[in-house]
């Protein structure tokens, strides 16, 4: 059965030895790739071909992986279901009828359906995590500056990380090891505690491990999502581990936050898409204005053009300092906030998604339900953390459910070890 994970199938060959010598690792297809077409599942972009590699992918290939191809997304990383891709949704191979999420759905779904071995995502505000819960998979986004973002076509800029989806916490660890580390094109990056050890952190010793739960991201739950989740931290406690529930105000606050920047910097990213420099080139008659919408009309779907135009209200004079100042001081907030629980606890653990997967279809003419299904991995981004989803369970249904770890800055070590005690 074909899921549609991928866009473009062409095979990257290494020549190098290395730690993924034997493995296939597909690539999101908003990460540059020399030579092969890169469309971040968009019209817009629909012949670009990069003229150089993104720094993780020069990484995959000193490592020695096969890249198969560049997978499905939701166009530009603006989704939560990879329904919104220029290219056609992708199935969920673990929920027929199902969303296998976004915006890094078809490399989930390779994932899952063993089209690859491993997969590199991208995460905004879940993206990784996401995907990686309703397929059924394993998806981490590391801390802000682990990762390079050089190569990458961007959405947000402040709140991005590369991450990558494989079946096992072992498997993701060993990813990153590969990707992780400073990078001379990235100012933001730098060396980690940690770093080279994360595949040794994935060993399922859990003694003494304490776990924090913010009480705000189980309200609104699906009721067996949270049965699924109590059990899994249930499981955790079988293995030593202790938890504690811990409130967090600003996260009541952090999704609306979360949306407003989001989109204001995507107003911002986007404006090279006008036809001269990136797009389709129109036919100039004249009037640039006509010309310069037309391209962008034509070119962006109907969910990116609706960010890019609350983006720019935000960002409108009389306007900046009532939207998107204010999500930044919620922003602040929220860094306050998951500071001072983990003082407390060495990790913290919610429901990665409060929902299953959706129906395919279910979220497209209510974007409201689509934002607000982002509501426990938002907060993430904002603070810049580093966190873990893992296989919690399934529904009644059997539907994936995932369980979000979360950590300090840099402490990728903590949710990895955390997450392998289950996966």
């Amino acid at each position: 059965m074909s899921y549609n994970a991928f866009i473009t199938r062409e095979t990257i060959e290494s020549d190098e030895e290395g730690p993924l010598a034997d493995k296939a690792v597909a690539v999101k297809d908003n990460i540059s790739t020399e030579g092969v077409r890169t469309t971040c599942g968009s019209a817009m972009l629909e012949e670009y071909v990069p003229p150089y590699n993104a720094t993780v992918v020069e990484r995959l290939q000193e490592a020695g992986a096969t890249i198969p191809g560049k997978t499905n997304m939701d166009e530009f990383g603006m989704g939560t279901t990879t329904e919104t891709s220029a290219f056609g949704p992708t199935d969920n191979p673990a929920a027929e009828g199902r969303v296998p999420g976004g915006s890094s759905g078809g490399s989930a779904a390779a994932v899952a359906a063993g089209e690859a071995d491993l997969a590199l995502g991208t995460d905004t505000g879940g993206s990784v995590r996401c995907p990686a819960a309703f397929t059924g998979t394993v998806g981490i986004k590391p801390t802000y500056g682990l990762v390079s973002r050089y190569g990458l076509i961007a959405y947000a800029n402040s709140l991005e990380q590369i991450g990558p989806i494989a079946p096992s916490v072992e498997e993701a660890a060993e990813l990153l090891e590969v990707i992780a580390g400073p990078d001379e094109h990235d100012a933001t990056t730098r060396e980690a505690p940690g770093s080279g050890e994360y595949a040794a952190a994935a060993d399922g010793d859990v003694e003494g491990l304490e776990i924090g739960v913010p009480t705000e991201l189980l309200d609104g739950a699906d009721e067996e999502v949270v049965e699924t989740f109590w059990d899994a931290i249930d499981e955790l406690e079988a293995q030593g581990a202790s938890y504690h529930e811990v409130s967090m105000e600003s996260l009541e606050h952090a999704v609306e936050a979360y949306y407003v920047i989001a989109m204001s910097e995507a107003s911002s990213n986007l404006a090279r898409f006008d036809g001269v420099r990136y797009g389709p080139t129109p036919e100039y008659e004249g009037n640039w204005n006509e010309e310069f919408a037309a391209v962008r009309e034509e070119g962006f779907g109907e969910e990116v053009k609706r960010r890019i135009l609350l983006g720019t209200y935000a960002l409108s004079a009389g306007y900046h300092d009532k939207y998107y100042k204010q999500a930044q001081d919620a922003r602040a907030w929220v860094k306050q906030d998951f500071d001072s629980a983990l003082e407390a606890a060495d990790v913290l653990a919610s429901p990665t998604m409060p929902i299953p997967p959706m129906e395919r279809g279910e979220s497209l003419d209510d974007p409201l339900t689509m934002y607000l299904a982002d509501a426990n991995t938002t907060p993430v981004n904002l603070a810049n953390l580093p966190a873990i989803s893992v296989p919690a369970g399934e529904t009644s249904d059997g539907l994936p459910v995932g369980l979000q770890l979360i950590g300090p800055a840099f402490g990728e070590t903590e949710i990895i070890r955390a997450g392998s005690a289950l996966a």
